[in-house]
């Protein structure tokens, strides 16, 4: 039985997953069923193989690379089983524990695509453990070792292995979650860093799609717990990100089965709060709001699930927030908050409608439904455009991201195209007539583009869309305007778009023949008249354009003949939008447009280079379109001299003109072969260049157009339009051709495929024309018959044109295999793939032809005109085409690709997306990548090499390019290039020129930057090409002094250093893998075509995977040594040695120890002359000592056995009695031996705040700790570290360079440094202390910068290094520390102090506080002791506050102790007390579930200041001076002053970061604020009044919940009673900022609201003028948020305030009538300025009211003035819109009012 007949009988009940929809539309899809059978068959058979031999490299990575061009090319065109046998096989290899990084990488990325369609496995299908994935992340993100430089990663794993983890999480078993909380739990210490990785972890792997069985084991076991969390937040932690993502993720899987309700106004509000809008009149935004505001994506993912169900709560928040924010859109308004808002407008309405097409248009699959209550209705949609179209409409004409607003408004028209494309349409038309602002018409066009198919689609929503179609495809053509080329080209995309979408035919008959047809469809058929009309209209404007493009109008004499950019868009424009229309458009106006194209083109004479070309392009689209009329135009053959070297501009336009129209359907063109022959033979052999280009490119074409597959059918929708009307239905109303999406399936592409005829035509012109030129060029090289350079130009233009046009019909170069590069026992085979073409293998082949003939003119002209640079860029051309080129080329499918990308993007309906995609086929010509490399290629790729290594830089620079590209093509081809390259390097190699070196090196560098950067992981490899670099610098070519070698040499260096990722030196399989490969092997449909490996081959494989792993380490150490040998070379240049230097630090692993001649090496460079050699060296001697630590051993401990104490299983987080063991406690320290041993240290500070973890390991204290390390047990390498260390004259070198500055003012502690002693100490004990001591002690008592530094490093390094020593040898330490920190102390300045912080922090980083106990009473004792200056008692304080920090919430002891100690000298401020404040105060949190802190409590410590602050209280106005006479009496209010400046400064501190704000403590202050506030923005105030404006400004940022409110509100009412009008003025602008910034909270208890309207009304009636101003702002801000309603009841109250009649007596004015009357005035006022951008229905009369105002006493008068005018700024811009709302008369006395009384009245 044939191979055929298994296979066909294997696959008959095969089911494919997915398969590539577009491949059964190819002339030879036939062919690609049993092609893709065959591919699968083979990869099944070789990846399973590959693994069962233990052969990750390179047998597994090279076919698991072919199963992803597999994917590529079919899609996922195998079975269910096949599908979930994959996954499980890469995901055991991704989870290998010792993969090399970059295999990971690779493996990761073809995961990713196998998981890509969830739809198509479901959790009952597959199940992938979530461990081994949790441990491969822990390792990659949170790697011990990468800082050290002991293992690196490629720079993208990140994404890639979140990517991964997102596309897995899908498949985690349901039990996962409670294994995920109990391991993370343990993290969730707020005071922690590892509080991000506990919330970062959860928001990546928590599941959140499951069936609702399974919710009690997902996330119900989080939820609450979570929202709790975040809703007690106040001050955006940087975590708080991943929590609002991970309930975006939630509610967006989850959609009706998660009760937001309650959470709703929180939502919002904090979603207002995260735009960071400036608010107010101060306008300041906090900082910290800045950095972590939540991801937009997110954002918007999370309000579209929120959206729908009964009464849709959300939608009426989501109006609510757009109208806060709509006035951020207006163009004229822009900041950096902008970019931001454009991004929720743009992404929030595509949300929506994948939302939509979820609930009502996918394809039903296993993952549940959105409930039907709870999916959105029509209504819904409607209510949701309505929010967001003010918004959208004032963003469309923004002056960055119009683009964002159209994609906004294209996705809201599909949802509800009636409510958004009028109003559009309505500022299309307008912006049509005008002619001043082509902004604004681009802009309109490019939002109508987007709508385009929701108008014209027949739809019920919208049915009078389509009248539109010809008013405004008319209105649109004065935009083919030469002079203004943006606008041109919307324009041709505006025309483009439309045609597409709409058949041109004239149906104007139509009503007569017809009955059934509705209004609109009779007005639609007899506008379809003007059809013809538009198109001849539109080819005018063309020729117009055309005429004022040609080359003498757009250039002058001296410029260039090509085109310039512009003019090839406008050109590509053109082209595009002729050949559309055409396309579309019936044969009546098809008939009528093509003779007026014809008779423009033949009856005038263009120049070639500009307007020719776009001629040509016309005629090119038209004769595409109907190949039925005569097209070959009929070629005036002149008698012309053949010699001349410049021809007639006629002959050359007519050249033009036939290459550009041959470029049509092959079939058509067979009745004019013979004068296409006749022509070609002659043209092409013409003198004149310019001709016999033209002629060579219509040679070219031609040859195309017979040889290529391609579709002749280009229309959009199948069927013909000549046969039946479109415009209306053929059966019935939904199959209108207007905007119909063609569907792929049905849409019946016509192919042409070369019959036998046009083949022998194809190889008739090549014999006629290619082999006398293969022939004349073989005379040349032989000598018989020399040619000139023009001559010889003029033959390879033929052959490469040749080349070019029937390359498709010529098979690829073939012949004997390339020796064996790379040992295998798996077939490292290529696929062929069909390409739709059959070889005739009678025929000659003429690629072999021109490959030979090109190689030999190549060594020709490289030998005797090596300067012919010309002829030698169009032999790198031919090159690249015989290997590459096989009918279509890279550039160009790209290109094609992404136009097809955009156009679907443009027009696809993604509510229904069955297949819409209008446009375009596929081409599966995609050049294969991998390709067997032959002899032949060998050949080529030494002669590129051999040109890449020219005298000439371009030559060089294009062969370069090439070659690199053939290197990505050909499998393993650079083994065998690399040795030629090198050869080119060596110092021994001594004839080789400077431009050879040159182009060596340039090769390296490509590869490095380039396609095999999997060779640079070849231990063969870098093994030849590093020690091959560094030796290079002996070569005799190498020169410094030449800049460019050196700046080459600098860039390999950068590559080598920037790429670098660790390469594997073990390549172990893991049981699950074999398993695995086993099921593989015995999977059915299709079965692998090879048999499993026998026993033998698999013992051989387990043997070679052995020797494999030996001989990469033998490898690994070999390259170590020679890079040594080099640097022992004393001639080399220094350059040099760095390189070898920063090589030897990457090749430090955590896996194998590095060889002892490198330790030594590196030693002996601490003390090295260069000091960037010193640096490399520190950093690798860390690494070094990090390999030679000593494990500790650890044991399980119960946290309850300590503390007696069983915890219970609800949550209780915080300070309680089962962690109480854990806290620092003065009065049981370890001081003795015993104590000592018998006390459990936990070194992770936060072990045991929120939950203790499962299993507690902790170092066993038990296990005597040896002290030390005798010399002989002591490996090799240990040796050497420690008798350098133990040499007293090494040490004083070491010390002495370590105590240089290194820049001035610059340095830093460099943890670098702090490592190496860290890695000292921990692993040799105390040895070095003795040898160290008299330095330290000297470092310590001088004052310098860099002594200090030195010391810092030294100790912190100390005491980190003591971790694990004996309580004997840690006493010791301290005795001598504890002086010495001291002494430093004493000697702190201005540069050392935060290097001290740093240290004292670094110290204390995750250790056990009763450890350093002796640390933290030295630095308890005298903080402030007063005896030094306040400068230094600042810094002890800051260098305290540093190591307490690091202790969390272990050590509240010492924090009672200090702020007991603190708070006598408040009055002595300094920024560093505060601070310290400030951290004692941040243990005490509001969360969920926590216990009240034993820590200090903030509401305690404000109760005593405000006792202390009481002299003040009583004053009505506080200033900042002190009386100098009489001292005594003011004493106790100078001290209340003083104390008052550090609680502003401690309130500024807190403000942005403590987790929650005591809201309740810090309104006690807030009278005190409001007095000493200033009103006006001066900097000339005194600090503390910009104190107390910051800290105003800051509280009103702050997040409040509804229980708050009524307290901060009663606080305000008090304060706008008081007698200062300055605290009455800031209780509005408080106000102003605190509803902004919770809105929704506020809006949740409409009884507050109105506290807040009656509040802001009393205060519109102050006596004092500039309160009645700030009250009419922030009403009018109140209104324009939305935050009340302008109700009836409201504008009466208004009314009849500004109606208060004032006395007649000009003497003495009522003060208190006029107050009133000025008041309602204001108040009018502040609506009209509440909408500054729209005219609402109440705004004509109430400026009506306010004019009758205007001659009222001052200050009314002023008022209605300035409101007058704010009105016309604001309202100016669309005034023709807005004037349509007034009356005649109303108008009469606005025009009045606004236009200033005439000069001359």
């Amino acid at each position: 039985m044939t191979a055929e007949m298994t296979v066909g009988r294997d696959m008959a009940e095969f089911i494919p997953q997915k398969e590539i929809v577009y491949n059964g539309l190819l002339p030879y899809s036939d062919r690609l069923d049993q092609e893709a059978t065959e591919l699968l068959a083979e990869i099944k058979a070789n990846l399973c193989r590959a693994v069962l031999l233990r052969e990750l490299w390179p047998g597994v990575a090279f076919w698991s690379r072919k199963l992803f061009s597999f994917l590529k090319l079919y899609g996922r065109r195998f079975s269910k089983d096949d599908h979930i046998l994959f996954i499980k096989l890469l995901y055991e290899l991704v989870t290998l524990p010792n993969l090399e990084p970059h295999m990971m990488q690779s493996y990761a990325r073809l995961l990713i695509q196998l998981l890509k369609k969830k739809e198509l496995l479901s959790r009952d299908d597959l199940q992938l453990p979530w461990r081994p994935l949790y441990d491969l992340y822990e390792r990659v993100f949170y790697s011990k070792t990468e800082h050290l430089g002991l293992i690196w990663f490629p720079n993208s794993v990140d994404h890639i292995l979140k990517a991964l983890i997102k596309s897995c999480r899908l498949y985690f078993p349901a039990s996962s979650t409670k294994e995920m909380l109990d391991e993370w739990r343990p993290l969730l210490c707020v005071f922690d860093v590892v509080m991000q990785k506990a919330i970062s972890n959860m928001e990546l792997f928590l599941p959140t799609i499951m069936p609702p069985e399974e919710h009690s084991q997902g996330f119900q076991l989080w939820f609450d717990e979570l929202m709790h969390l975040w809703m007690s937040l106040q001050n955006q932690p940087s975590w708080e990100g991943h929590l609002v993502n991970l309930f975006a993720r939630l509610a967006n899987d989850n959609i009706g089965y998660v009760d937001w309700t309650p959470y709703i106004p929180t939502i919002f509000t904090r979603i207002l709060r995260s735009l960071n809008l400036p608010v107010g009149v101060s306008q300041m935004v906090s900082p910290r709001y800045l950095t972590n505001s939540y991801d937009i994506g997110y954002i918007v993912l999370w309000v579209t699930a929120l959206l729908g169900g009964p009464g849709n709560p959300a939608q009426k928040e989501l109006t609510c927030l757009f109208n806060s924010i709509a006035s951020f859109y207006h163009p004229s308004n822009h900041g950096r908050w902008q970019s931001r808002l454009m991004r929720l407008l743009q992404r929030l309405p595509a949300s929506v409608v994948r939302r939509v097409h979820r609930e009502r248009h996918a394809s039903p699959c296993w993952i549940t439904l959105v409930p039907e209550h709870q999916q959105l209705t029509d209504a819904d949609l409607q209510e949701f455009t309505r929010s967001l179209t003010g918004a959208s409409l004032l963003a469309m004409f923004s002056k960055t991201d119009s683009t964002d607003a159209a994609y906004a408004l294209q996705n809201l028209a599909l949802l509800t195209p009636e409510l958004v494309i009028p109003p559009v349409l309505e500022k299309t038309y307008a912006a049509m007539e005008t002619l001043t602002e082509p902004h604004t018409l681009t802009a309109t066009l490019s939002c109508m583009i987007g709508m385009a198919r929701s108008l014209v689609s027949p739809n019920n929503h919208y049915p009078e869309g389509r009248v539109h179609v010809l008013p405004l495809l008319m209105g649109s053509l004065p935009g083919v305007d030469p002079n203004d080329f943006s606008k041109c080209m919307i324009t041709f995309q505006f025309i483009t778009t439309f045609t597409t979408l709409v058949p041109l035919v004239d149906c104007s008959s139509a009503p007569s023949q017809r009955n059934d047809l509705t209004e609109i469809e009779k007005d639609l058929c007899f506008a379809s008249a003007e059809f013809e009309d538009f198109v001849l209209q539109f080819l005018d404007r063309c020729f117009a354009l055309i005429d004022s493009s040609t080359l003498e109008q757009t250039r002058d004499e001296m410029e260039t003949d090509t085109q310039t950019h512009l003019e090839s868009l406008v050109e590509l424009g053109l082209s595009s939008t002729v050949s559309t229309i055409l396309t579309q458009c019936s044969l009546e106006i098809y008939k009528v447009a093509l003779q007026k194209v014809f008779n423009f083109a033949t009856s005038n004479i263009f120049e070639t280079c500009v307007s020719g070309r776009m001629v040509a392009d016309m005629c090119r689209a038209a004769a595409k379109v109907r190949i039925c009329l005569a097209l070959v135009l009929n070629f005036h053959f002149i008698q012309y001299v053949k010699s001349e070297d410049e021809l007639d501009k006629e002959l050359l336009w007519n050249l033009q003109l036939l290459s550009e129209v041959t470029r049509v359907d092959g079939k058509q063109m067979l009745k004019y072969q013979g004068d296409l022959e006749r022509i070609l033979c002659v043209c092409v052999r013409l003198r004149c260049k310019r001709a016999y280009t033209l002629a060579c490119s219509l040679l070219e074409h031609t040859l195309r157009s017979f040889s290529l597959i391609y579709p002749t059918e280009y229309r959009s929708t199948s069927g013909s339009f000549d046969t039946d009307l479109p415009i209306w239905p053929k059966e019935y109303y939904d199959e209108s051709d207007w905007g119909r999406p063609g569907d792929v399936a049905a849409l019946g592409v016509c192919w042409h495929v070369p019959g036998p005829e046009e083949e022998s035509f194809v190889f008739h012109l090549l014999s006629h024309l290619l082999h006398p030129e293969l022939q004349r060029i073989k005379g040349h090289v032989s000598g018989e018959q020399p040619m000139s350079r023009e001559e010889l130009l003029q033959s390879l233009a033929i052959v490469q044109h040749c080349l070019l046009g029937a390359g498709n019909l010529l098979p690829p170069l073939d012949g004997p295999h390339a020796s064996d590069l790379v040992s295998s026992m798996v077939n490292l085979g290529e696929v062929k793939l069909y390409i739709g073409v059959d070889y005739d293998a009678s025929r000659e082949n003429y690629r072999e032809s021109i490959c030979q003939t090109m190689r030999l003119l190549l060594h020709h002209i490289l030998e005797h005109s090596e300067d012919d640079t010309k002829s030698l860029f169009v032999i790198i051309k031919i090159i690249s085409d015989l290997m590459f080129f096989r009918g279509t080329q890279k550039k160009e499918f790209d290109s094609r690709w992404k136009s097809f990308t955009l156009v679907k993007k443009s027009m696809e309906n993604r509510v229904s997306w069955k297949s819409t995609q209008t446009y375009w086929l596929f081409m599966r010509k995609m050049v294969v990548e991998g390709s067997e490399y032959k002899v032949v290629h060998q050949d080529l790729l030494c002669d590129l090499l051999l040109l890449s290594t020219s005298t000439y830089s371009q030559v060089r620079s294009r062969a370069q390019n090439v070659l690199m590209a053939a290197l990505g093509t050909y499998s393993f081809s650079y083994r065998d290039l690399i040795p030629r390259i090198l050869q080119l390097l060596s110092p021994q190699h001594t004839g080789v020129t400077q431009q050879q070196f040159k182009g060596a090196l340039y090769c390296l560098l490509g590869m490095y930057s380039g396609i095999p950067m999997a060779s640079a992981r070849d231990w063969e490899w870098v093994g030849q090409v590093w020690p091959a670099l560094v030796r290079c610098g002996l070569s005799p070519t190498m020169s410094l002094e030449k800049p460019s070698i050196g700046r080459l040499l600098d860039d390999i260096t950068d590559r080598i250093l920037r790429q670098h990722d660790t390469i594997g030196v073990n390549f172990t399989v893991s049981k699950g893998c074999v398993e695995v490969a086993i099921q593989i092997a015995q999977s059915k449909n299709p079965t692998p075509c090879l048999e499993a490996p026998s026993k033998e081959e698999i013992k051989e494989g387990l043997q070679r995977q052995r020797i494999r792993n030996v001989v990469a380490a033998r490898k690994y150490e070999k390259l170590v040594n020679d890079l040594l040998d080099c640097l022992e070379d004393r001639d080399l240049p220094w350059k040099f040695e760095h390189m070898a230097t920063d090589w030897l630090s990457l090749l430090l692993r955590e896996d194998h120890p590095l060889p002892p001649d490198a330790v030594l090496y590196f030693t002996q460079s601490l003390v090295h002359d260069s000091i960037s050699i010193r640096k490399v060296a520190i950093s690798a001697m860390a690494g070094i000592l990090k390999q030679l630590k000593r494990l500790s051993k650890k044991v399980a401990v119960k946290p309850s056995d300590i503390s007696g104490i069983e915890e219970t299983d609800g949550l209780c987080v915080g300070d309680r009695e089962g962690n109480r063991w854990l806290q620092y406690d003065s009065n049981n320290l370890p001081l003795t031996q015993e104590k000592w041993d018998s006390q459990c240290f936990v070194e992770k500070t936060h072990w045991g705040y929120y939950s203790w973890p499962r299993e507690m390991m902790i170092y066993a204290s038990s296990e005597k700790p040896k002290d030390d390390l005798p010399y002989e047990e002591m490996s090799e390498g240990e040796k050497i570290i420690f008798e350098y260390f133990s040499d007293p004259e090494f040490i004083d070198q070491l010390i002495e360079f370590l105590s240089l500055e290194d820049r001035k003012g610059k340095d830093s502690f460099n943890p670098r440094r702090f490592l190496l002693f860290k890695g000292l100490f921990r692993n040799y004990g105390d040895a070095f202390l003795p040898l160290l001591r008299p330095h330290l002690e000297q470092l310590a008592s001088d004052p310098h910068e860099s002594s200090q530094r030195c010391v810092c490093e030294i100790t912190a390094g100390l005491i980190r290094g003591s971790k694990h020593w004996s309580f004997g040898k840690v006493e010791k330490l301290w005795q001598l520390l504890c002086p010495l920190i001291k002494t430093a102390l004493t000697n702190i300045t201005v540069e050392t102090y935060t290097d001290w912080g740093t240290c004292i922090a670094t110290a204390c980083e995750g250790r056990e506080p009763r450890k350093l106990h002796w640390l933290f009473e030295l630095l308890m004792e005298s903080p402030l002791s007063g005896e030094g200056s306040s400068f230094r008692d600042a810094s002890l304080l800051y260098v305290l506050q540093g190591g307490l920090a690091q202790q969390q919430w272990r050590v509240s002891e010492l924090l009672h102790r200090l702020l007991a100690y603190l708070e006598p000298k408040l009055t002595q401020v300094t920024y560093s007390l505060v601070c310290t404040v400030w951290v004692v105060q941040i243990r005490d949190v509001a969360l969920p579930h926590t216990r009240p802190t034993t820590s200090p409590h903030v509401a305690e410590f404000i109760t005593r200041v405000l006792e202390r602050l009481k002299p003040l209280t009583a004053e009505p106005e506080i200033h900042n001076h002190v009386h100098e006479e009489n001292t005594q009496e003011t004493d106790e209010r100078t001290q209340a002053v003083k104390l008052l400046k550090t609680v502003l400064k401690w309130l500024m501190t807190s403000a942005g970061r403590t987790f929650t704000t005591p809201v309740q403590q810090q309104l006690q202050l807030l009278p005190l604020l409001f007095k000493i506030a200033p009103v006006e923005i001066d900097e000339s105030y005194d600090e503390m009044k910009q104190d107390a404006r910051t800290c105003l400004s800051l509280m009103s940022q702050g997040l409040l919940y509804p229980e708050h409110i009524p307290l901060v509100l009663a606080a305000l009412e008090e304060m706008a009673g008081s007698r200062s009008w300055h605290a009455r003025f800031s209780v509005l602008t408080y106000l102003q900022i605190m509803v902004f910034y919770n809105l929704f909270t506020l809006l949740s208890v409409p009884a507050e609201v109105l506290r807040i309207r009656k509040l802001v009304m009393q205060l519109l009636l102050d006596e004092q003028l500039e309160v009645r101003d700030m009250a009419c702002t922030t009403l009018s801000g109140l209104l324009q948020c939305q935050f009340f309603p302008l109700d009836s009841s409201l504008q009466t109250q208004l009314q009849t305030l500004s109606q208060t009649s004032l006395p007649k007596a000009r003497g003495e004015l009522a003060s208190t009538d006029l107050v009133r009357r000025h008041a309602g005035v204001l108040g009018l006022s502040a609506c009209i300025l509440s909408s500054p951008y729209d005219v609402p229905d109440w705004m004509p009369q109430i400026l009506m009211d306010l004019s009758s105002h205007l001659n009222d006493p001052q200050p009314i008068e002023m008022t209605v003035k300035k409101t007058l005018s704010e009105f016309r700024r604001t309202h100016h811009d669309n005034w023709q819109e807005h004037r349509q709302c007034f009356t005649d008369d109303q108008l009469l006395v606005l025009t009045d009012l606004l236009v200033s009384p005439c000069y001359y009245a």
